[in-house]
């Protein structure tokens, strides 16, 4: 029981420790947020028109290609919050705090559990800049008070999966750089899926790509908790994915940390 108490209380330093990073460099928070609404405002007002003209069954009494394009681009600011973590994680790795850390008295755990959760506080932040920003673009769903706590439950088991991967990728990553690259397929990963258009109207080989990665049935089932749209089995499908990819990322990150990063 001791243990478990020095664990918690080891976590919460670490947590605190980034908590104060995060708040003496917003503009990191910012960044995260900076990429999906740029997204958001290009295509919008750029391509908005003859996006959405190409779209059939859009939500009843919205007509409008906000509504259809807003959840992904919403999904999207989780994914660029790997950017940060990966980041993070590698310059304490590359300027040698994880090495001093190995050598203190502190539950190990707990440097990689502080990095997480202040990452997801600070990717849940953005997330909520970016649905500010879509509902003055004229984003207008129509869920229930339990339908917004779903849909944020189901963004921060994404965010929390995502985290945890790049904190594997940060401790395996030679250098900062390479550890702001790596995670970047998983930034533009949602564009190839349901985000833009529907997948119905991608090539074959393309759709179903689409139709069977992990961010497509996320980006659906948050339409439907929005906007009620047909959600089918992307619930349990997505939910599987979040869970699945928390997992991998656990366990990864954690082994990683054990071995100095070493592949």
């Amino acid at each position: 029981m001791a243990t478990v108490s020095f664990a918690a209380r080891d976590a919460r330093t670490m947590l605190r420790r980034n908590l104060k990073k995060a708040m003496r460099y917003p503009s990191l928070t910012l960044m995260v947020a900076v990429m999906p609404i740029m997204m958001l405002l290009l295509f919008n007002y750029a391509f908005g028109s003859a996006l959405g003209a190409g779209i059939s069954g859009l939500p009843t009494g919205s007509g409008e290609y906000i509504n259809y394009l807003a959840p992904g681009i919403i999904l999207m600011a989780a994914t660029s919050g790997a950017l940060t973590t990966a980041i993070s994680v590698c310059v304490d790795k590359t300027e040698g705090i994880v090495n001093r850390f190995r050598t203190m008295p502190i539950s190990h755990a707990s440097f990689l559990t502080g990095h997480v959760v202040g990452s997801v506080i600070q990717t849940m932040t953005s997330i909520v800049l970016v649905i500010g920003v879509a509902l003055l673009l004229g984003f207008r769903p129509n869920a229930t008070p339990v339908e917004w706590v779903s849909a944020a439950g189901l963004l921060t088991l994404l965010t929390l999966a995502l985290t945890w991967l790049s904190a594997g990728i940060g401790l395996v990553a030679k250098t900062v750089e390479s550890a702001s690259n790596i995670p970047m397929p998983l930034t533009f990963l949602p564009f190839i899926g349901s985000a833009i258009v529907p997948t119905e109207s991608m090539p074959t080989g393309l759709r179903w790509f689409a139709e069977y990665q992990p961010f497509t049935p996320i980006i659906e089932t948050l339409r439907g908790l929005w906007l009620g749209t047909e959600i089918g089995s992307s619930a349990a499908v997505g939910l599987a994915w979040t869970l699945g990819l928390s997992l991998v990322g656990y366990v990864w990150a954690r082994r990683s940390f054990r071995t100095g990063g070493k592949r």
